[in-house]
């Protein structure tokens, strides 16, 4: 595995860490807790079956192993996101990393929940169906942008093994 590879693992996994403590913050202190992620697993278990969209995810019957399959698509999907930012950066960001693509690359990992996730959960488009859109929205844009700094912040702390 070459080291570049290891850096975009690294950053992926780092930068999906801050998104969860941005997630635990936000449930210590505002009392919204961030996105079930075994809803994430049940959703993705549910798929080798031909059930690719649910009325309601949470009331589709559970699955075996359905909180390990959404944690562990959690990280890999983040590690995808700093693979995309890479390659549309330049590898040559890992070693002297900015901050601008890396939130423009987290805010446009939003569009993921708001039309593909959410509505296949029951959710609607952008949330549409759900109690408070606008509020839902805004903390999906919070998280998103939690993890596009850290996707900043992990390279910043992996550039020195490269020589950044």
């Amino acid at each position: 595995m070459t080291l570049q590879v290891t850096a975009v693992m690294f950053i992926g996994m780092g930068a999906t860490l801050v998104m969860d403590l941005w997630g635990y913050f936000q449930k210590k202190v505002v009392g919204v807790p961030p996105l079930n992620y075994c809803l994430v697993g049940r959703w993705l278990c549910h798929m080798p079956n031909g059930k690719f969209a649910h009325q309601s995810i949470f009331s589709a019957a559970s699955k075996p192993g359905e909180c390990t399959v959404g944690w562990v698509a959690h990280y890999a999907i983040g590690i995808a996101f700093a693979g995309a930012l890479v390659l549309i950066a330049s590898p040559g960001w890992i070693q002297q990393p900015t901050l601008v693509p890396a939130l423009l690359v987290g805010l446009a990992t939003i569009a993921i929940p708001f039309l593909v996730m959410q509505p296949a959960f029951g959710l609607g488009i952008a949330a549409a169906k759900t109690p408070n859109p606008r509020r839902t929205r805004m903390l999906s844009l919070a998280a998103h942008t939690s993890f596009g700094l850290g996707l900043y912040l992990a390279a910043l702390a992996f550039s020195p093994v490269l020589g950044g």
